[in-house]
């Protein structure tokens, strides 16, 4: 599932980052807000320091974040601390530092004068804002999901609600139920597939056929998911703030990836759809 920025940057720098937090106290956690302060970071340089230096840094900042985003699960596996709480730490971090990011650029954008100032400033970070985040909830879930089909790897979806939840007992309850439940709204065909893996629990037979279906209607929603994912979005706002504004990234944010939400939601319930008739699910 990895493009080549992860693949050949952003994966092998987490990987090594990681082996040498490893044998330090700091947890996945704090690895995990350390990248949240970086994504702050880069909303501050975007807005605070002179031009070109304010585009550069806050670049620099914003694609440094998929390091450390990385780091931190991978810190987790090497020190076995893997958990349903690491993994809602991770997302509420990811969530929050970016809703930090969007509205610094929308104190900043209000204040320029032109045609997006004032409250078409505002209207336009926020309805690009909620987009961002219904994006990364589909991309996010997707991931989690191909890795549960395929790999065996469990994550939130089967652990949040149940009694002994470690995330239900948490004030964050709520906003994980949220996440699980757009994520189930826009997708409900992939529960399908979910209930069968869960079924066929130890019947290794079973679940080789499920992950083969899986793999086999895979690539073009994989690629779907990369256009859609974080990798480029860092760089199309980076690109935006070297043009001069945030507008031309907000846009693309609103227009042109909501338009392939689209189409991805309808690729992947199709596709789930499809899985489901060939496995008899």
């Amino acid at each position: 599932m990895q493009d080549p920025l992860n693949h050949y940057l952003y994966h092998p720098l987490a990987w090594q980052l990681a082996r040498r937090l490893a044998h330090t106290p700091l947890t996945p956690n704090m690895v995990s807000v350390f990248g949240a302060l970086m994504v702050i970071a880069a909303s501050i340089a975007y807005t605070s320091l002179p031009y070109p230096i304010s585009a550069a840094l806050g670049m620099a900042l914003h694609m440094g974040w998929h390091v450390v985003d990385g780091a931190d699960g991978d810190l987790a596996r090497l020190t076995g601390r893997s958990s349903p709480i690491g993994e809602m730490v991770d997302g509420l971090c990811d969530y929050l530092s970016h809703i930090v990011l969007y509205l610094v650029l929308g104190w900043w954008l209000s204040g320029t004068g032109g045609t997006f100032s004032g409250g078409m400033a505002w209207g336009l970070i926020v309805f690009a804002g909620i987009s961002h985040a219904v994006q990364a909830n589909h991309v996010e879930v997707q991931r989690r999901q191909y890795q549960w089909w395929v790999y065996g790897t469990p994550w939130l979806r089967h652990s949040h609600g149940s009694q002994d939840s470690a995330t239900s007992r948490t004030m964050f309850s709520g906003l994980v139920s949220a996440y699980l439940n757009v994520a189930s709204g826009m997708t409900p065909d992939a529960l399908r597939i979910d209930a069968a893996v869960s079924a066929a629990a130890g019947d290794r037979a079973r679940l080789d056929t499920i992950a083969a279906a899986v793999r086999a209607e895979a690539p073009p929603l994989l690629l779907l998911c990369k256009i859609l994912g974080p990798n480029p979005r860092a760089i199309v706002l980076g690109l935006s703030m070297f043009a001069g504004s945030p507008v031309w990234y907000m846009l693309y944010q609103s227009l042109v990836l909501n338009a392939l939400l689209v189409v991805s939601v309808l690729a992947h319930n199709a596709a789930a759809r499809r899985i489901a008739v060939k496995i008899d699910a």
